[in-house]
């Protein structure tokens, strides 16, 4: 029997290998964009870092080190050059197929960092499988912009699970819209018409801002923003800002909201402040051909009518008033019911009083007594 030779006992102390083989083997040398591995094989293992992630431009020595044991799978026994290929990720992947299947399956929430915002939606890579995440599914609104979630810890679902096509789809939309039922079923049992309740302004339009209270979203129109006048609500209020709102009405799931709060109401004490005869002083908000109106307050608007302007006969408010300019009148009505009060610069006016022509005789150098309450009384009488 002829002894071996110290190669041929070499070579049989080795194990053999086959494609599709999964092996360990024991991390030897790294660079930048390959792992070298011993594999109890005649030849090393190569692991470059195509097959390692799909991750792209990963410097690998900052991952694995020398001495470090891995899990691998043989793609090619013989490179061409005697040596072995290996991959990291496919087996990975195969291991991460099983995972997405079981989370499809059992509808888990799973966990991923956004590794790509894409035109259509969102790539997220789990155990080596990437997910993708349409656009219309990663919120339960309409994002233009999606950079925002670049590197993001993000929870989602598996909506769709199909191997054969590498086709996987995440969903995050169902879980916020789950999410926001239940914190709207908890809020709307704790809420009430008449609360005060903090809220994030979540959006601002034309007509008014929608305040987010945990979960559901109330509107704040614009003519509860305040007492006073409110040009634009843009110019007001900004996303983001934290707000003390009343709740003035639920209807159903609507939230009607104010900020007209009772304590500042400027009706409160008018009935004193603005008393029938009291000479009051105010800005001139906003003229019509019938009259201006003369802002007393924020929230407090009176009617100075064309007719009491002035003394004399005016075509219309605008031939002698401005608007922000500021008048003295009297109250000359005052309806707190109807919230309505009537002002006149005329009544504060001294009527001018006529002298009487004076008849003297020839021979009499007496004046005439002159009536002064008739004369202002004809005179008014002409005005009117």
């Amino acid at each position: 029997m002829s002894e071996l030779t110290f190669e041929q006992m070499l070579e049989e102390s080795l194990k053999t290998i086959h494609t599709g083989e999964v092996i360990e083997g024991t991390v030897i040398d790294v660079k930048p964009d390959e792992i070298i591995l011993n594999i109890g094989y005649k030849s090393d293992g190569i692991l470059t870092r195509n097959e390692y992630t799909n991750e792209p431009n990963v410097n690998l020595t900052t991952i694995v080190n020398p001495g470090d044991k891995m899990e691998v799978k043989v793609l090619k026994v013989n490179d061409g050059e005697g040596q072995v290929l290996l991959t990291y990720k496919r087996l990975a992947a195969d291991r991460g197929n099983k995972r997405i299947e079981e989370a499809f399956n059992n509808k888990e929430v799973l966990t991923a960092k956004v590794s790509q915002v894409l035109d259509g939606g969102l790539s997220v890579v789990v155990d080596e499988v990437r997910i993708f995440i349409p656009a219309s599914l990663v919120s339960d609104v309409y994002e233009k912009d999606l950079s925002k979630y670049a590197g993001q810890e993000i929870e989602f679902v598996i909506s769709e699970y199909n191997p054969k096509r590498r086709r996987y789809i995440g969903d995050r939309k169902q879980l916020i819209v789950a999410k926001k039922a239940e914190m709207q079923k908890e809020l709307f049992e704790k809420i009430k018409a008449g609360d005060i309740v903090e809220g994030t302004v979540k959006n601002v339009t034309d007509f008014g801002a929608f305040i987010d209270l945990g979960g559901v979203d109330g509107l704040l129109h614009i003519s509860e923003m305040s007492w006073g006048r409110v040009e634009s609500p843009k110019k007001v209020f900004k996303v983001g800002e934290t707000l003390k709102v009343l709740i003035k009405d639920i209807d159903g799931t609507k939230v009607a909201l104010s900020l007209k709060f009772d304590d500042s109401n400027p009706w409160k004490d008018a009935a004193t402040k603005y008393a029938v005869g009291n000479e009051v002083t105010g800005k001139v908000a906003r003229m019509t051909d019938f009259g201006a109106f003369v802002e007393l307050e924020p929230g407090i608007d009176a009617l100075l009518h064309v007719s009491q302007i002035a003394k004399e006969h005016i075509e219309k408010p605008s031939d002698v008033l401005s608007v922000e300019q500021v008048v003295t009148a009297k109250v000359v009505d005052f309806n707190e019911e109807g919230k309505k009060i009537s002002l006149s610069i005329k009544a504060l006016l001294v009527p001018e009083v006529k002298e009487a022509p004076v008849e003297a005789k020839a021979d009499d150098a007496d004046v005439v007594s002159v009536d002064i309450d008739a004369v202002i009384a004809k005179q008014e009488s002409e005005e009117e």
